[in-house]
């Protein structure tokens, strides 16, 4: 067997910084790429479940005023009360958000949720808590959306903590409120704290105040958790660079990696929350800018990237608003390990976790749809090899932006 290129001596971080042509023509390849993305528009951006004729029926939410969630809460109530007087008890039926309910659809890119339901009876033992949690937190968003307010998820779940035991009761039944009662999750007034960080060639209006992201300094600017206080934005980057890592994101900031090449550089610090991939949404929506990702080249980067792209299966009922389509792969891919001789001792092996992980994304429509996609997680089952994107730091802290990147952009390099 031939020895992995990674564990040559030289200095490749050199020889690849020799190859780099001048700023100026690498900033017209990217330019081209811009406009064509903006020619094309969003891939599926104006199509919607009502569009396809498919065989199996699915659910969608909408976007609703509070009064408009008042009035469905009520409507539900009554309904409900109905049930009571008429001997029937206190049910509620939610919209089941199992895997066995989820459903690809390769027209949109995006999971969305069937339409099988169950029934949240009070007089079970195994439902009655869970019936008594839904009924207090629609107690609680009937008063937020009265008084047109909004509390984050960890201010709901403090509300009652002797009813909830803990947050993640609080957190699943507030998306199943939000199926119930045809609504996205921002419209129940609750959001999540602050986790996103933007920065670079941004300028918008967030609650009537100007934000230049240019000038948010390293740690950058936080992504509010109400994505409707944002207004007016403007920006003259030719691309946005999605990052998986609150480590990458930093060094590219401090660098200023937005000001040689104009982008916008966003991250959520890990696993996307709603805001972020709200926001992602909206500049995608608004600045026609085509999306470059940059993960970890392991089963859990590419989870992230998908959660972007094609949405969580948590949260299919509200994929509509939460997805962005088309995003483009750039990196750390499997095959970079090799293509920049990523040294054998920045390269983890793969736990018997890992593997599986990856093996059960081989499985998953959204990585079959892309025959390029499915080539490089094969790559990475295989050879049980991940690297983390501070690999690169290997030939200098400042390899991702001055050599790696450019490199990547020059070429073209993203699927």
């Amino acid at each position: 067997m031939a020895p992995r290129r990674g564990g040559d001596g030289g200095n490749p971080g050199g020889e690849l910084r020799k190859r780099l042509k001048t700023d100026g023509s690498i900033l017209q390849i990217i330019k081209d790429f811009a406009e064509a993305t903006a020619r094309a528009g969003i891939r599926g951006e104006k199509r919607s479940l009502s569009d396809l004729a498919l065989e199996e029926s699915c659910r969608e939410v909408a976007e609703l005023g509070s009064g408009e969630v008042k009035e469905e809460i009520e409507k539900l109530v009554l309904s409900v009360t109905k049930s009571i007087l008429q001997g029937q008890g206190l049910a509620y039926t939610v919209p089941s958000r199992t895997s066995a309910n989820q459903l690809y659809v390769e027209e949109l890119d995006r999971i969305v949720l069937k339409d099988k339901t169950s029934i949240r009876p009070f007089a079970s033992s195994s439902t009655v808590k869970k019936t008594a949690i839904t009924t207090r937190i629609l107690e609680l968003v009937h008063q937020l959306c009265s008084k047109q307010i909004h509390v984050t998820k960890r201010d709901l779940f403090y509300t009652d903590v002797k009813l909830f035991t803990e947050q993640a009761q609080s957190d699943t039944v507030l998306d199943d409120v939000s199926c119930m009662l045809g609504c996205t999750r921002t419209s129940l007034n609750v959001v999540a704290s602050e986790k996103g960080v933007v920065v670079g060639r941004l300028v918008f209006v967030e609650d009537g105040d100007r934000i230049d992201c240019t000038k948010m300094g390293v740690g950058g600017k936080a992504i509010p958790p109400n994505i409707d206080k944002i207004q007016d934005m403007e920006s003259d980057a030719l691309f946005i660079l999605l990052v998986e890592k609150d480590a990458a994101f930093m060094r590219l900031a401090e660098d200023r990696f937005y000001n040689r090449f104009p982008c916008v550089i966003v991250t959520a610090k890990g696993q996307p929350d709603v805001a972020t991939r709200l926001f992602l949404r909206k500049m995608k929506m608004e600045l026609r800018l085509p999306v470059l990702g940059l993960v970890d080249s392991d089963p859990y980067g590419l989870k992230i990237l998908s959660v972007y792209m094609s949405g969580s299966k948590n949260m299919s009922y509200d994929s509509a608003s939460l997805t962005t389509p088309d995003i483009k792969w750039l990196g750390v891919r499997p095959s970079d390990l090799d293509k920049y001789r990523i040294p054998q001792q920045c390269r983890l092996p793969m736990s018997e976790l890992d593997v599986k992980t990856g093996r059960d994304l081989l499985e998953e429509d959204f990585i079959k749809k892309d025959p390029r996609w499915y080539q490089e997680l094969e790559l990475m089952v295989k050879n049980k090899e991940k690297a983390e994107i501070q690999a690169l730091s290997s030939f200098g802290f400042q390899y991702l932006s001055e050599v790696y990147l450019p490199m990547k952009l020059q070429e073209r390099d993203w699927i």
